[in-house]
């Protein structure tokens, strides 16, 4: 099963001062750039799902447009299906700089062909839609969805197969959970360079 690797990047960035968060440096790396570093060794497909084609022109990679006028997670993950030539699309944001590669590879492992979503399934209960797999067959469900300008990831789920995985079988690919930190604000943004020091992400 072919597999590609897309990079949420068309957020406002609204609470951060409509700052680019891609561009956002942690640790003195930009979060674009850790994504990069992790998504290369595991996918041969990498996509940029953004509004903004020439924004990341320098990296030499694919970029999926948002179809839809409205900005959101959604018609990011809309656009990334669309554009990928693979089957199914791992997915994560450009808020979170320190997604793992050995959580990614345990996810990867979870893909099967009756499989229309895997998601990671917190011990709460939370689902965390934006560090998760997406088929090719959730496109007309989402288009539905977005077309009815509801914007919430989740609400179609009702209409196709999703295999949820206990954080506990992902666990050993990132054993202090820090692929779920999202850079939401300047305070998560000064936590994650302290983090980034403390665990030499």
């Amino acid at each position: 099963m072919k597999i590609a690797g897309i990079i949420l990047a068309g957020g406002l960035g609204t609470r951060m001062g409509h700052v680019k968060k891609a561009f956002m440096e942690i640790g003195g790396k930009t979060i674009l750039d850790r994504l990069l570093s992790v998504y290369r060794p595991l996918f041969s497909e990498i996509l940029i799902s953004a509004r903004a084609r020439e924004d990341f022109v320098q990296y030499g990679l694919a970029v999926a447009e948002d179809r839809f006028e409205a900005r959101s997670s959604l018609t990011g993950i809309h656009a990334g299906l669309h554009a990928m030539q693979a089957d199914y699309g791992f997915f994560a944001a450009c808020d979170a700089p320190f997604v793992q590669a050995g959580l990614i590879e345990r996810l990867l492992a979870e893909v099967t062909p009756d499989a229309d979503v895997i998601i990671p399934l917190k011990e709460d209960g939370y689902r965390e839609p934006l560090c998760a797999v997406y088929s090719k067959r959730c496109l007309p469900y989402i288009e539905a969805q977005l077309k009815n300008e509801n914007y919430r990831i989740i609400d179609f789920f009702d209409q196709v197969n999703v295999k949820e995985i206990p954080l506990a079988r992902l666990r050993e690919g990132d054993p202090d959970q820090v692929s779920f930190f999202n850079v939401n604000s300047p305070d998560d943004l000064r936590q994650a360079n302290t983090l980034a020091k403390e665990l030499a992400l």
